[in-house]
């Protein structure tokens, strides 16, 4: 029986991979993902404070870029002084109203949703000819049908679908690496 480094054109399982890291990395995410699950809400609240922070991080980096290179001839340094403040801007209203920001955000993903099936339905009917084009179609649908059930219940679906999302990323993330870790381990034997 072949190991698991052993496919025809792979290198072989590299020796220093420790398979107890991705283990114990599998279980903490699991756990956190359980918690995520747990209170949706808080969790979306929490990453929407959290990226409230980053935006004003980035936004105080444009501010010192554009003022550090204000004497540049062509630098046109109020462009990026201007992002710079809408940045720490949107990043203080964030944190100040994350509640409003997630249903934002939420609302953004829903109409992005429905601007992706609507362009994949066109690209489809433009594709007809091609096998499978169906799948196109039928992809379309559900990314259209997902937006519009999303945009529907608003403003409740913002405060959850945010932390749904990072629960069910990290309780995927965990399988991952869990189960990585253990084929290593089975591997090594």
């Amino acid at each position: 029986m072949a190991g698991l480094g052993d496919f025809p054109g792979l290198p072989p399982i590299n020796p220093k991979l420790k398979p107890n890291w991705f283990i114990g990395i599998g279980v903490v995410l699991l756990i956190l993902g359980g918690i995520a699950f747990v209170d949706t809400v808080v969790t979306t609240l929490a990453s929407i404070i959290v990226i409230g922070f980053l935006l004003i991080f980035s936004g105080v980096a444009y501010l010192a870029q554009s003022f550090a290179h204000r004497d540049v001839e062509g630098s046109r340094f109020w462009i990026t002084a201007l992002m710079g403040f809408l940045y720490v801007l949107g990043g203080i209203l964030l944190i100040q109203e994350p509640a409003t920001g997630s249903v934002f955000l939420t609302a953004f993903l829903a109409g992005c949703l429905m601007a992706s099936g609507v362009m994949r339905a066109l690209w489809a009917a433009g594709h007809r000819y091609v096998a499978n084009w169906w799948t196109l179609i039928l992809s379309a649908v559900v990314a259209l049908l997902t937006g519009v059930l999303i945009f529907v219940t608003l403003p409740w679906s913002g405060l959850w679908l945010i932390g749904t999302f990072i629960a069910i990323e990290l309780i995927f993330g965990g399988i991952s690496a869990l189960s990585f870790g253990l084929s290593l381990r089975n591997a090594g034997k």
